[in-house]
């Protein structure tokens, strides 16, 4: 790739999944969103459904360029920074979780002893975006030490297999309350721990619990992750950009024609991670991947030589500090939501008003509610860009 410490094309996949991840997850309301950006009820996928495992797939090709370094050695150093690393996460994704309620019900007036322990221990959701990216990174990374990138193919191949298998075993095709994922996460983390989506039982529509990061459909995640590793081994070898441009384009293709195929018997599903997910997004991420490295590091090869704002610096200023700002927009949407006041009679949060009162007048309900997105993705940058030109580089 180029001179630089860090991989180019690489950050900017990971920068406009970032952005696309805040895009998603904070319209100005629920009730007002284009239909590409809503996740797909069950079965499809649409490109909502693309930015988490986006973000895994990344998070797989940086974790083979990480441990490279070390020549993937099973020492104690390693084998405490993939603990370290995945637990860190998890962590930041129960806080995350426990700050919410605890704004929410403090600033509803309950106690403090309530807001700060009872409400979240009894309701705090153990699974989620963050524990599920600290467990794969925790799991994948032992496994990647352990067996060394040659067996990685064969690791891919267990966990798709497997999770298949029990699919087909337990009928576990549709959403339901006998769906095995549902049954193991009920069983083990109790409905108060959980999602609930909206299944049609009987004609009726009825809320179940069934978490879309739940334990077993974790299963395939760390295939997602070590897809991820086969790529980042690609890039980290010694052909030139346009091979690796080419290798990394026939690989997406392959794995994404594999995945179609297969969602004829394992339906493209995001809320069970099905084996066809799996294979389609990674495949579509290939291909994004070695796009950019066309764009960036062949087509503007020469970049080196020139001053001034790139295209690409926008999201590879997402893509240094994924993680941290994608917890700081988290913050900041928490804390616009509970601080209220009145306009024109009427009550609004902070970014009740901002949809209500601002963008909904210029933009209407359903433009309004991408614009007020868009906006959060634009603030979150204005914090992301300096610290990108000052090189600061916040880990987690």
């Amino acid at each position: 790739m180029a001179t630089t410490k860090r991989i180019l094309a690489l950050d900017v996949l990971r920068g406009i999944t970032i952005a696309g991840m805040i895009l998603v997850n904070n319209p100005g309301s629920w009730s007002y969103i284009y239909a590409p950006l809503r996740h797909a009820e069950w079965n499809g996928c649409t490109p909502t459904d693309l930015v988490f495992p986006f973000f895994m797939f990344c998070m797989g090709v940086a974790m083979y360029i990480s441990y490279s370094k070390s020549n993937f050695a099973l020492t104690q150093t390693n084998v405490w920074h993939a603990i370290y690393r995945g637990g860190l996460i998890i962590l930041i994704g129960w806080g995350l979780s426990w700050f919410g309620m605890f704004l929410r019900h403090i600033c509803a007036g309950d106690g403090l002893v309530y807001s700060l322990f009872q409400y979240p221990w009894a309701h705090l959701r153990y699974l989620g975006v963050f524990p599920r990216l600290g467990i794969v990174s925790g799991v994948v990374a032992l496994l990647l030490l352990v067996f060394k990138p040659k067996n990685v193919p064969w690791l891919i191949a267990l966990f798709l297999v497997g999770y298949c298998v029990l699919i087909s075993l337990t009928h576990s095709f549709d959403l339901t309350p006998d769906n095995i994922l549902a049954r193991v996460d009920l069983a083990v983390l109790g409905d108060e721990h959980m999602y609930h989506k909206t299944a049609m039982i009987n004609g009726e529509a009825t809320r179940i619990a069934f978490d879309p990061e739940g334990l077993l459909s974790t299963i395939p995640c760390f295939a997602h992750c070590l897809v991820g590793v086969l790529v980042g081994k690609i890039l980290k070898s010694e052909a030139s950009n346009w091979d690796k441009m080419a290798r990394v384009l026939r690989f997406g293709s392959v794995i994404l024609l594999a995945g179609f195929l297969l969602d004829y018997a394992y339906p493209i599903n995001k809320s069970m991670w099905s084996a066809s997910y799996v294979l389609v997004t990674c495949g579509l991420a290939s291909l994004v991947l070695g796009i950019l490295i066309w764009l960036i590091d062949i087509r503007d090869a020469e970049r080196s030589s020139k001053t001034g704002f790139r295209w690409y610096n926008f999201f590879e200023s997402f893509g240094v500090n994924p993680l941290f700002i994608f917890c700081l927009s988290a913050i900041l949407v928490t804390v616009m939501a509970v601080i209220k006041f009145d306009v024109a009679g009427k009550t609004y949060s902070l970014w009740g008003a901002w949809y209500n009162v601002c963008m909904v007048p210029l933009f209407g309900q359903t433009g309004g509610s991408l614009a007020c997105a868009l906006s959060l993705v634009l603030v979150m940058w204005c914090i992301a860009y300096p610290l990108y030109k000052k090189k600061i580089y916040i880990k987690i």
